[in-house]
This record gives structure tokens, sequence and C-alpha cells, in this order.
């Protein structure tokens, strides 16, 4: 690697010069490079081509995930024997990791790899867990036999532990390559041109549909092949998915542009709060030009620095200059002064956390989705027509909603609301995520009045029908096109550029976080309304609870939330780029 590198900078140098004959090869302004490791020309990388060929990845990715996890717990159940809280242990451990290990991803994207060689690393993980399940999922030796009348044979050890290793494989796959692969594609376009800068917007948008679409394939056509043609095959066929995931990755590997690892981001913090505690006893200079700063590399392409902001004074310290701070008067040590980028990192991290922790409540929120609103749609009138609806068939509305909406806000929305706030993308991503949180309010609001109609039916001995539902179902999909899709958008563009995938991650988190808070509002919730020893709000009989009284908590919880969030969105202070410098 190291002597790759060096030679990389000498060829890069001539590669420059070698441009200068023709001003029409234009290199990106933003540091980027190939896969040579040279800078990346403009006219033949990123852009909408390579990003195309991402969004291409992300749809076979998606199918071939979404074709194991959709289906997971009726594997478990038909095919392992399970019982119901081992599935539920099970489904709820694995699906935990599957949103925690993108920060393992993350570290290695940032810190070591860059994004392009942890996707294409971790896509091998990915790829040999799905193979693992295929194997375990078609061979007789490792699956139990089928149930005979009511005796169902229990998975032998061996049989447990080859499923679970690639059933895990996957997970961590999957998992580190969420960090990595969405802000690879957003890397294809520079914040300094204008116009890729808009196109970066629609790229959030279309990655996000591409996600959805896949699922939306996998949970339906791929889970009816694993029923009624076997296990084995639609395994395989999910096999198949990754190994085309893997081949258009790397056919479109000349045309990407790539950011090279800036060091371990939590190196990075520790020096920040480490430098200003030692230099505590020192007055902070009130002139941000008065702070270190290094000079401009000079490697033919603009070196990005980040200027000084007024928050957060205290870690400014970390960049005052003083004697001790330079080893032989030339070598600094980043322990003791780091410059003032650095921590302008640091502080973009601390301003990103309110917003981070709204995330979670807005997912903790969002989750019911999964849980109780199943739950209502289970004891209602679930025909229409002819046509028996299970309740669990009304997410797949969700998923069509986010499927339309999403080029209906790509094209009417952004036309529309550019309009009004002059703004190339429409609307900025604090706008968009604001109205996420206000859509949510309005699904736990119907959600409620739908529960109020029902209970009143049912004293009747009349049942509600599960269409009723759909109006829920419809605002929280749109809720999601707007919160979700700009809560990636946001925390990219607003995050070090150093600590992209981290922040990516850190996005993605909220939803993990948000299942667990859900679960724990409910065993409050639960606790709380049965103190008496009545059946409290959400009984084994819905007929005899008050769940509309729990949608009403949530959407005071989603008001409170939305107020925070104002408030936070409102003293926020967008990221910065200084060009030029100033050089203490």
């Amino acid at each position: 690697m190291g002597a790759h590198g060096a030679g990389a900078d000498h060829g890069g140098e001539e590669y420059i010069s070698l441009l200068h004959k023709d001003a029409s090869e234009e290199v990106t302004e933003d540091g980027s490079v190939d896969i040579q490791g040279r800078p990346a020309l403009k006219s033949k990388t990123g852009n909408s081509r390579a990003a195309t060929i991402i969004l291409g990845v992300e749809l076979f990715e998606s199918l071939a995930g979404f074709g194991i996890s959709s289906n997971l717990p009726i594997y478990l159940r038909k095919v392992l024997h399970q019982g119901n809280a081992s599935i539920a242990a099970s489904v709820t451990t694995w699906t935990g990791t599957s949103y925690l290990t993108p920060l393992l991803g993350a570290l290695f994207a940032d810190s070591y790899w860059g994004r392009y060689w942890t996707t294409f690393n971790f896509f091998f993980v990915y790829a040999m867990g799905i193979v693992i399940l295929t194997l375990s999922a078609s061979l007789s030796a490792l699956k139990p036999p089928s149930c005979e009348g009511v005796e169902c044979p229990s998975a032998t050890y061996v049989q447990k532990m080859v499923f679970f290793v690639g059933l895990y494989l996957v997970s961590f796959g999957s998992g580190c390559i969420k960090s990595s692969l969405l802000p690879l594609g957003a890397d294809q376009f520079s914040d300094m041109d204008p116009k890729e800068s808009v196109k970066k917007g629609s790229f959030f948008n279309w990655f996000y549909f591409t996600m959805s679409f896949g699922a939306f394939i996998s949970s339906s056509v791929l889970v009816w092949i694993q029923e009624n043609i076997g296990w084995g095959v639609g395994y395989g066929i999910s096999a198949g998915f990754i190994a085309l995931t893997i081949a258009m990755f790397v056919m479109g590997t000349p045309f990407y542009r790539l950011q090279k690892p800036g060091g371990s981001p939590l190196t990075r913090v520790w020096q920040v709060l480490i430098a200003a505690f030692r230099k505590t006893a020192l007055p902070t200079p009130t002139d941000g030009k008065l702070l270190y700063e290094e000079e401009s590399n000079s490697t033919g392409n603009t070196h990005l620095h980040l200027p000084h902001t007024d928050d957060f004074r205290f870690l400014d310290k970390a960049a005052i200059k003083s004697d001790r701070d330079m080893e032989d008067g030339i070598c600094r040590n980043p322990w003791r002064l780091c410059t003032v980028t650095q921590v302008e990192e640091l502080k973009l991290l601390l301003r990103l956390l309110p917003m981070w922790v709204t995330g979670i409540i807005y997912s903790a929120v969002y989750a019911q989705m999964y849980t109780v609103f199943i739950e209502q749609g289970s004891i209602m009138e679930r025909n229409v027509g002819r046509f028996a609806v299970p309740p669990a068939m009304l997410y797949a509305c969700e998923v069509l909603t986010v499927i339309l909406w999403v080029p209906i806000y790509d094209t009417i929305v952004v036309a529309i609301a550019r309009r009004f706030t002059g703004n190339p993308r429409g609307l900025s991503e604090l706008q968009r995520m604001g109205i996420g949180r206000f859509l949510i309010i309005l699904s736990m609001t119907v959600a409620a009045l739908v529960e109020m109609k029902r209970l009143e039916s049912s004293k009747e001995g009349k049942l509600t029908n599960i269409a009723w539902q759909l109006p829920q179902y419809f605002f929280i999909g749109v809720s999601e096109v707007f919160t979700y899709i700009g809560q990636l958008e946001f925390f990219y563009d607003q995050s070090p550029d150093s600590m992209r995938s981290v922040c990516t991650a850190m996005s993605l988190l909220t939803i993990s976080l948000g299942n667990y808070f859900s679960s724990l509002i409910m065993a409050f919730v639960s606790w709380a309304t049965t103190k008496g020893g009545g059946p409290g709000w959400i009984p084994d009989d819905l007929n005899e609870g008050h769940l509309d009284y729990f949608f009403w908590v949530l959407s005071g919880v989603s008001i409170l939330n939305l107020v925070a969030y104002v408030a936070c969105a409102k003293r926020y202070k967008l990221k910065r780029i200084a060009h030029d410098p100033i050089i203490c």
C-alpha cells in the first residue's frame, strides 16, 4: 500500500501536467481521485453515469437482502421449528445487529479502506452468508425433517449453527455496506459544481426509491417463491442477485470518484478534546484568525478547510499555538495542537447531536407501523370484496406510497417549492425533515380516530373494515419520504468530509435506537396502565383496552418532538467551507 501510494503521488503530478495541455480535461475541485489514485477527471468519472451504476447495485442488493429478511420469521417457524418466543428473540437480535454494524463499516471506510474498498470487501462477506443460507435451506443434512402431524423435530446444534452463521454474515455484510454505498454514490457529485449539487439531492431520493422498490419485489415475489416452490430456490435467487450486485459494482470501478480515508475519526475527536483540556488555563482568542490552521497542500486540488465559528468556544483552545506545540520547530504534535478545521469537525458532530436525538424519537413512533398497527388491523373486518386482507399486507401499501412519492417529490414538489424558496433543491434538508415530523403526527392522530371508531362499533357488535387503516399508512409513508431521505442527505452534507460514512451510520442508528425506545415506551405504558389491576390500554383483547389512548400519547410525543426539532433547527449553523484559509 505504501509503495503504491508513493507511486500514485508521483504519477498524479505527471497526470496533472498532462491535463494542462488540454483545458477541457478538468479535474474535480473536491480532491476526489479515481481508482488509480489520480485526480478524478470531471468528464470521465462521477456524475450521473457513476451514480446510475450505484443505483443499480443498490437495487440488486435490496432484492437479495430483503429476500432473506422479509420471510425470516416464517422460515424459523416452518423449517427450523422454533417457538414464538425464540423466533421473536432471533429476529429482533438479528435486526438490531443489522442496524448496529453500519458503525463498524463506517469506521473501516473513514479510517482505513475508503468507501469503495469497504463496500467491495463486505460484499463478499454478504455473498458468503447468502450462499451458506442457500445450502442450509437446500441440503437435507443441514435442516430438520418436516413436521409429521403435531410432531416437529427440533433442529440439531450443527443445523442451527450453520444457519445462524450464514444469517449473521449477511447481517455484518449488509450492515457494513449500508454506511458505505450511499456516501460513495453521493461522492460522485461535487458540492462546488452547482449542477452536480442539485443532482446530489436527487440521488438521495432515487437511492431510497430503488431500495424500497427492491424491498417491495422481494417481500411479494420472492416470499411467494420461498413458500410455494422452495426455500432453497428462493435463497438461491437471492444468491444470484448478490452475484449480479458484485458484478455491476466492479463494472463501474473506472467511473467512480473516490475520497481518500482521513484517518480514525475517533482519534481526531480525542485529539481535540485532549489538546483543549491541556490548555484550559490559556485565554481563548476573540479573533479566530489567531488560531492555527495548516497551509493548503499542493496536490493540484483545492484543499478544503472549515472556517472558524463562535460556538463551543472552549474547543478553540485546542488550536491555540504555543512554543511547546511544535516538535523540532517543524512537526506538530496533534495531541497538543489541532487545526481550526479539526476543531470545527468536532463542532459539526456536536451540532448534529440534537437533530440525531429527535430522529430517534421519530423512529420510535414510526416503529408502531410494524407492531400496534398490525395488532389493530388483526381484529378488524379484513374482507375487502371477496379478498381477505392479511393485516401485515397493509405494510406493502406503505411501501407503495414511498415508491410513488419519491418521484412525485423529486419532480413536482421540488419544482413547486423552488419557486417559493429559491433553493435549487426545492426544500432544505431541515425543512424537509420538519415536514416529515409533522406528517407522522397526522398518522398517529388518524390511527387514534380509527381506533375510537373501531371501539364504538365493537360495542354495537359491529366490525370496522381494515380499509379504514389506509390513511394512517399513507401519512406514515409520505412522512418517511420527507424524514428518512432528508435525514440521510442532511447527515451526509453536514458531516466532516473525513467522517461521512460514520455520520451516515449515525443516521441509520436512529432506526435501531428508535425500535429499542419504542419497546421502552410500550413497556412503560403497559406497566402504568395495569397498576390498578385493570386490563390496561393494550391488553391481549384490544376490545377491552384503549389503544386509542396510546395513539394519542404518541401523537403528543410527536408534537413535542416537532417543537424541539424546530427549536434546534432555528439555532442550527450550517456547514461552511473555506477555500482560502488563513495561514498562521
